[in-house]
């Protein structure tokens, strides 16, 4: 088949449309879930410092998962805060959860971590109560809470280990040593006061 000119303008015109389509095809996004609950509805009780047999400023944490993490990543780093509460009369939020240097291999972590400033996979952890998760407590007699949780997708691993008795310093370490190291991050919301 022979092509004229006009025809063949066409044709080079689709595939030049095509390529260019193709290469704004956003790549999937980096993305943070659970099963526990919907994203911006309530956490169950048992994930709460309010559920049966939970240590005070204990808890059971949930399971997370993500997705689609950006090409080169090396560690996550895994935040949990109440976004209505400040401690110390202060501006900060405070610390639930602040896990660093999981594998860049990771696509989660399991329900319930243990308790301990490492973790199994080699990742650090604190909260305000100490090496481990913090879960909610927001009291019955106020509004529910807003708590965030959030993975970032690093670069690089982290050179900070905790402060000892000092989690928002800590929290503010590894935020730091985070800066232009940051990938990717998504964030998922649960809210939560105590059963009356």
């Amino acid at each position: 088949m022979r092509l004229t000119g006009k025809s063949f303008a066409l044709l080079l015109l689709v595939f030049i449309h095509a390529g260019i389509a193709q290469a704004q095809t956003p790549a999937q996004a980096f993305t943070l879930s659970t099963d526990a609950f919907e994203d911006g509805s309530d956490i169950p009780v048992r994930y709460s410092q309010a559920a049966e047999g939970a240590a005070p400023g204990g808890g059971t944490s949930p399971a997370l998962n993500w997705s689609n993490a950006p090409e080169g990543t090396r560690s996550f780093v895994v935040h949990m805060q109440d976004l209505d509460f400040a401690p110390n009369r202060g501006a900060r939020t405070q610390v639930h959860w602040v896990v660093w240097n999981i594998p860049g291999t990771a696509t989660g972590l399991a329900e319930d971590q243990p308790q301990g400033s490492r973790l199994p996979n080699g990742a650090w952890q604190i909260s305000a109560t100490g090496p481990g998760y913090r879960g909610p407590g927001a009291p019955a007699t106020r509004p529910r809470h807003h708590y965030l949780f959030e993975v970032y997708a690093l670069d690089i691993e982290l050179d900070v280990s905790p402060i000892e008795g000092d989690p928002l310093n800590t929290r503010d370490a590894v935020m730091a040593a985070m800066e232009g190291h940051v990938l990717g991050k998504s964030a998922y919301m649960g809210r939560f006061h105590r059963p009356e």
